[in-house]
């Protein structure tokens, strides 16, 4: 089994991350960035690191490159573009909230509310940096394939907007705790939070879940008005679908906002992208009416603000300049980390060997069918399980069928075979070959 590597505190603008390549700082926006103030953080990453910005699985931004001299000047340089980002414990939302005139409630105006109780208190400080929290408002794009702690998603009952509350994984796979309504949402999280920090420091839900200790948690938010959880089969059946994990909603591609306008949503090509495609895709969204953008979940960009007429023209550039504008692309199925030699723990060259693996493989790469390359055990880029996952090591590289980059691997190749033996292996899953 590959031995268990602990991933280490998140690297915000204020305390970078030593890396392969430099220092990394992530940066995790609130709303929308203005497109003045996008364009100026790309050229701020090219200035100051080495121009490579990335978004990450949780719809973070990350630059790379950074030096200890570089990194505070960059810092400073976002600090005046006026970006609003978070600081503390992670809290997310839907990726457009406020602008989604399907969401049921505004889940950003809750995130806002909590993210400002949290400050009058001391209890980020005593909470793990990967603990998190997710307030969705169940729009057109939902969280539900996002793992977190603590998450309330928006629902209907009789009419009524209220939030359900669970504990520890993903959508499909949290402890329901119950229903409060939005005025106890926060109090509930608070509530919540308290309980994984007195399990200490290093606490996370799905491990207090997991040890059969949930009775605290439901203590926690008895005296909210709490109402008993109904089953997870609503009776919806495009809900019940999608909890079920048959229903895939994606941020690609068009979406039509309140005000009439347009959000285009489009995917950085295994999560990164070089600062001055950003900064010409940031000039073409401007000459078409776009006010701002929106980092998202599963590595992707929201373009706000674009105008009627404005799509199919921008996604025609879009596309020019390398970025993902089809949820069919196969570049969408492979997850790869930064790799050797940007990351200084990796064996693999992850991320070179990811576009000839999507190109290889572009036949079997959709639906359940995903390949994750992984520089080392710790599998940053996909901790969730995938159909094949790659995983470099001193020795060669480990190969792991349906499992996570920890798992026990059911051959192992030399790092010029890899390219063959994932070939063997899709074809196997394929039906049209023999095991690898």
């Amino acid at each position: 089994m590959n031995a268990p590597l602990r991933r280490g505190a998140c690297p915000g603008l204020s305390v970078p991350m030593p890396t392969g390549d430099g220092l990394l700082v992530r940066l995790l926006p609130i709303g929308t960035i203005p497109l003045g103030a996008f364009k100026e953080l790309c050229a701020a990453a090219r200035t100051f690191g080495n121009g490579i910005v990335e978004i990450t699985a949780r719809g973070s931004i990350q630059v790379r490159g950074l030096d200890a001299a570089s990194a505070p000047r960059f810092a400073a340089a976002v600090g005046v573009l006026g970006i609003a980002a978070q600081d503390g414990v992670p809290i997310h939302s839907s990726p457009l909230t406020g602008l989604d005139p399907d969401e049921i409630l505004n889940s950003g105006a809750i995130a806002a509310d909590l993210r400002r109780a949290l400050a009058d208190n001391k209890l980020a400080a005593r909470l793990s940096p990967k603990v998190s929290v997710i307030i969705d408002g169940s729009g057109a794009l939902d969280l539900d394939r996002l793992a977190a702690d603590i998450r309330l998603r928006a629902e209907t009952n009789d009419g009524a907007a209220l939030l359900r509350i669970s504990v520890g994984g993903e959508a499909v796979s949290a402890t329901d705790l119950g229903f409060v309504s939005p005025g106890y949402g926060v109090a509930a999280v608070i509530a919540l939070l308290q309980i994984i920090a007195q399990h200490g420091r290093e606490a996370r839900a799905k491990d207090i879940v997991a040890g059969q200790e949930i009775q605290p948690f439901r203590r926690a938010v008895h005296d909210l008005h709490l109402i008993p959880a109904r089953p997870r089969e609503s009776g919806d059946p495009e809900l019940d679908s999608r909890l079920r994990g048959n229903e895939r909603k994606t941020a690609i591609g068009a979406h039509c906002l309140r005000d009439g306008s347009f959000a285009f949503g489009l995917g950085l090509a295994f999560g990164h992208a070089n600062a001055a495609s950003l900064e010409s895709l940031t000039q073409t969204a401007e000459a078409m009416g776009a006010i701002g953008m929106r980092p998202a979940p599963e590595r992707s960009l929201m373009i706000v603000g674009l105008a009627q007429d404005a799509p199919g023209a921008f996604v025609a550039e879009a596309e020019r300049l390398g970025f993902i504008v089809r949820s069919d692309d196969p570049r969408r199925h492979v997850f790869a980390c930064a790799g050797a030699p940007i990351c200084a723990s990796a064996h693999m060259a992850a991320r070179a060997a990811a576009p000839r693996v999507a190109a290889d493989n572009a036949g079997y790469l959709r639906g359940s069918f995903t390949i994750h390359l992984s520089g080392c055990a710790k599998g940053c880029a996909h901790p969730a399980p995938a159909a094949l996952t790659i995983v470099g090591t001193a020795a060669g590289c480990g190969l792991i069928a349906n499992g996570t980059a920890r798992d026990h691997p059911f051959a192992n190749v030399r790092k010029e075979e890899v390219a063959a033996a994932i070939a063997r292996h899709a074809r196997e899953l394929a039906g049209e070959g023999a095991h690898v």
